[in-house]
């Protein structure tokens, strides 16, 4: 490979290539690049553009999407497959969604759409080259808040890595509690779009008559209460990354909206005629099979489509128990900072059955199940008694081997008492509310997230 040496200046120039066989594209966009400072080299061809990665070294590749031998989908896997730090942007036909997306499964950086908007092209090609350079993770050492060894955890970190030098869009699925957005703000952390805002938004949390306003912004006078001029998410996430979180709560007039500024990549404020560009990646989770959401009519394809380009499934707790002490004692280092005293040991017994359990709750729950233990624990160690959960092996079985008495008034085993008052509880308030979650949780005197998890744990849908 072609080493780069250094200019009269003493730095290097960046170097770009970019492959069409229009002559006058060609011309535009290297006219603009140069503009920038960037030097260019052509190729008209598949062929011509794959020969030239070989022996050259490039910051940046632009392709079109036809070529005369061939798709430039070929030059996208190329890179990917041998040059893997090299950015790789296609350009395709505008409407043709379905090449686009392919390119990003593909590992394509980002993607334009002709006829090409130069603002948009010098705003790829700045985000391209601001990319941070691969740098090798540390394996399981818990890299900001993402712990674990096992296998699983360890093809998550790949993953994001991988996300984060792409502009594709990316969903995050998961159980609650499984660190959906921690994976959403490690792949903003690690992109070029690292500076700018990570929005996070709960789409279930926002009030269905308020959702344009609050994802759009509006003008003042709007409608009642809009005493001000207002931006909403995407303008608060301009230039950064726009988090939806619960995505598949969105109800379906407010999904179309959103389709369109993903599509157009510009949205309009309430009470204003005219629309204004906003440059955000999407990132979207939901605990839901949005597939499923789909088949239901509950979710439109077309923007389940655009919004699942990528998928990143984060792992249920118990499904790699062998990370358990690791959370345990990361957890626990940071609970003892915000408290006097020693920090307590974790007796063997106490970890076994940490590691036994299934958490609904995922990570979540096995902050509260320590946290709890610290305020009970005495003699600096935390014991299984201290940690008040059951081992799923031995929930229905009594200290001698026996199932369990419930008792002639059923309120044992405790805990099955207590889900059973608590399930009552949740069903009366939605019962009252007609099935409206935010307003049962406020009717319970609970948040939004917390009657989304006390359903989830206890089978209500």
């Amino acid at each position: 490979m072609k080493r780069r040496e250094p200019n009269s200046t003493g730095t290097v120039t960046r170097t770009v290539l970019i492959v069409d066989d229009e002559e006058d594209i060609l011309e535009l966009i290297e006219l603009t690049l140069l503009r920038m400072g960037l030097e260019v080299e052509r190729a008209m061809r598949v062929e011509e553009a794959i020969e030239k990665l070989k022996h050259g070294h490039f910051d940046l590749c632009l392709t079109d999407m036809r070529l005369p031998d061939g798709e430039g989908l070929r030059i996208v896997e190329h890179v990917s497959q041998h040059v893997h730090d090299l950015p790789v942007a296609v350009i395709t036909a505008h409407g043709n969604t379905e090449n686009a997306v392919a390119a990003l499964k593909a590992g394509a950086f980002d993607y334009l759409a002709k006829p090409v908007s130069l603002e948009q092209l010098r705003s790829l090609v700045k985000s391209a080259l601001s990319l941070p350079a691969v740098v090798q993770q540390k394996p399981g050492g818990g890299e900001q808040g993402l712990i674990g060894n096992s296998p699983m955890m360890q093809h998550v970190r790949d993953m994001i890595e991988k996300l984060a030098r792409s502009e594709a869009p990316v969903h995050v699925t998961g159980e609650s509690g499984s660190g959906k957005e921690l994976a959403a703000r490690l792949i903003h952390q690690q992109s070029a779009r690292r500076d700018k805002p990570f929005v996070p938004v709960n789409c279930g949390a926002i009030p269905e008559n308020l959702m344009e306003s609050e994802f759009f912004g509006y003008r003042k006078g709007a409608f009642t209460g809009a005493d001000a001029d207002r931006d909403g998410f995407f303008q608060a996430a301009h230039g950064g990354t726009l988090f939806l979180d619960e995505v598949a709560d969105l109800p379906l007039p407010m999904q179309v909206k959103l389709l369109r500024a993903i599509q157009e990549k510009k949205v309009r404020k309430v009470g204003y005629t005219q629309e204004e560009a906003v440059d955000v990646r999407i990132i979207s989770a939901t605990h839901q099979n949005l597939g499923e959401c789909v088949e239901a009519g509950k979710f439109r394809h077309d923007l389940y489509y655009r919004l699942n380009v990528i998928e990143l499934r984060m792992p249920a707790l118990r499904d790699r128990r062998e990370d358990v002490p690791l959370f345990a004692n990361a957890i626990l280092d940071r609970l003892i900072r915000s408290v006097s005293g020693p920090r307590p040991e974790i007796e063997s017994s106490a970890m076994k059955a940490l590691q036994q359990y299934d958490y609904p709750g995922n990570v979540r729950e096995l902050e509260n199940i320590l946290e709890r233990a610290l305020a009970l624990c005495s003699g600096g160690r935390i014991t299984e008694d201290d940690l008040q959960i059951t081992p799923p092996e031995i929930a229905s079985r009594g200290a001698g081997g026996e199932p369990a008495p419930t008792g002639s008034n059923g309120k044992w085993p405790l805990q099955d008492y207590l889900d059973r008052v608590e399930k009552e509880a949740i069903l009366e308030a939605l019962e009252k509310t007609r099935f409206n979650r935010t307003a049962a949780a406020k009717l319970l005197g609970i948040t939004f997230r917390s009657i989304r998890y006390r359903m989830e744990r206890l089978g209500i849908e």
